[in-house]
């Protein structure tokens, strides 16, 4: 092949790969403005309380991702390890380290999903500012949200409990990995899992607190910026995309 063709084939490919790009960044526009809509209603009807309960993400048959695993990993595979890693955000990475001896479940829950590439290519869909300040991830449909219906979207295919290593302040400090749950109920965590990026006091409901796993190492600055950076108006969504680039654990 010529240079000339060779110049021009590389062309074409760019030129493919900015439509797909395009493509993908207005299916996820579309998915955060869905999200906004549904989580400010529930912020207005609900108050502060259900607010930082975070959300559901139990829903058995709720689009799990295909890559997903079938049945809870067993805790075994975490206990009495220490696990560190980078959680590869489009904005940088952030360096973690995840505690198997304090929530062996959620430890091994969360490298199983890793090293299955569950997370890959997913959006962090909500951002709080008020009260709490935390970004929430996990959800591989990015919407996030409670529906009494069919009993939640964003999910693994099953949920597990129970609530592992909370605080008995409440006090989840800056740098804090948990997990996401349903309001009063400690049997329905799943995928979803949140960031902390400023000291924050959460209470914790009839079902305790909520599951304490790692922490960030290293990368904070990047996800100040992401909270700096501020929310779609009216919304828990961010301002910009934030992907999971990739979650590599050892």
């Amino acid at each position: 092949m010529s240079s000339r063709s060779e110049r021009e084939y590389e062309r074409r490919r760019y030129e493919k790969w900015q439509e797909r790009q395009a493509k993908a960044r207005a299916r996820r526009h579309r998915q955060r403005v869905i999200a906004g809509s549904i989580v400010a209603a529930l912020v207005l009807t609900t108050g502060i309380v259900a607010a930082i309960t975070l959300t559901r993400d139990d829903a058995p048959a709720a689009a799990p991702s295909p890559t997903s695993t079938a049945q809870v990993p067993a805790p075994a595979l975490a206990e009495g390890r220490t696990w560190t890693g980078t959680l590869a955000l489009s904005q940088g990475d952030l360096g973690i380290e995840l505690d198997g001896a304090a929530a062996p479940q959620a430890v091994a829950n969360f490298v199983t999903l890793a090293g299955e590439g569950y997370f890959d290519s997913t959006t962090c869909h909500r951002l709080t500012d008020e009260g709490i300040f935390v970004l929430q991830c996990g959800d591989p449909t990015a919407l996030g949200i409670a529906d009494p219906t069919t009993g939640g979207t964003g999910g693994p295919g099953y949920a597990w409990g129970p609530i592992e290593n909370a605080p008995a302040d409440n006090v989840y400090p800056a740098g804090t990995i948990a997990m996401a749950r349903t309001q009063e109920d400690g049997s329905s965590m799943g995928s979803q899992f949140f960031l902390v990026y400023e000291d924050s006091e959460i209470p914790a409901d009839t079902a305790g607190g909520y599951t304490v796993f790692g922490r960030i190492t290293s990368g904070m600055d990047v996800l100040q910026a992401i909270a700096d950076a501020g929310t779609v108006e009216g919304t828990e969504v961010p301002v910009s995309d934030v992907i999971i680039e990739g979650v590599n654990i050892q």
